[in-house]
């Protein structure tokens, strides 16, 4: 009896510490840890900041490439960043007749690629301080670097800032946003 106590104890902690394991040296999001073997949308939905985002995802039918091997960058906006749009935005776009729009929003954050923040960094120093950005949506972002954080200017002027970057998932990195990027248009 101790034995299989003791074997189911040892069980338990070695999980414990895997879990642990491929949590280290990620940040939480929304207060939930990120797993950088779990893929975008396995973690996104854990993220109590990104439940607009996640619905927009759903919404868009964008799920299941977000889940694919990528690799892909996505510049998440927060729940706030969705609040900020003008009343009722969010409600139409995710109305079924306005999925094209959404889709089109939505991929202007997204990016084919594994960048993480010291790349993009890099890529602004080399370029001279801005660099454009391509998504797969289209949309070309201006990135900077400004005190340390970079910035992502959209093609509406919109400025957002990546409030936690280099979030490690198992088909990209994540970087949050606290805005929305929108096309011209």
């Amino acid at each position: 009896m101790f034995k299989s106590m003791l074997r189911t104890v040892t069980v338990a902690s070695i999980l414990a510490a895997g879990a642990f394991a491929a949590h280290a040296g990620n940040p939480s999001v929304g207060g939930a840890p990120m797993y950088d073997n779990k893929n975008i949308i396995e973690n996104a939905v854990n993220s109590k900041d990104h439940t607009t985002l996640v619905a927009a995802v759903k919404a868009a039918g964008l799920v299941e490439t977000l889940q694919g091997a990528g690799p892909f960058t996505v510049f998440a906006p927060v729940n706030s960043a969705f609040d900020a749009l003008p009343a009722g935005t969010v409600d139409t776009l995710l109305k079924p007749e306005s999925k094209d729009m959404l889709t089109k929003v939505l991929t202007c954050h997204v990016v084919s690629a594994n960048a993480m923040s010291d790349a993009i960094g890099k890529m602004v120093m080399d370029d001279g301080g801005t660099h454009d950005v391509k998504t797969v949506g289209g949309c070309v972002l201006k990135a900077k670097a400004d005190g340390g954080k970079i910035t992502l200017t959209d093609e509406t002027g919109g400025v957002a800032t990546v409030t936690i970057a280099d979030v490690k998932q198992s088909n990209g990195v994540i970087h949050v946003i606290d805005k929305v990027l929108l096309p011209k248009g």
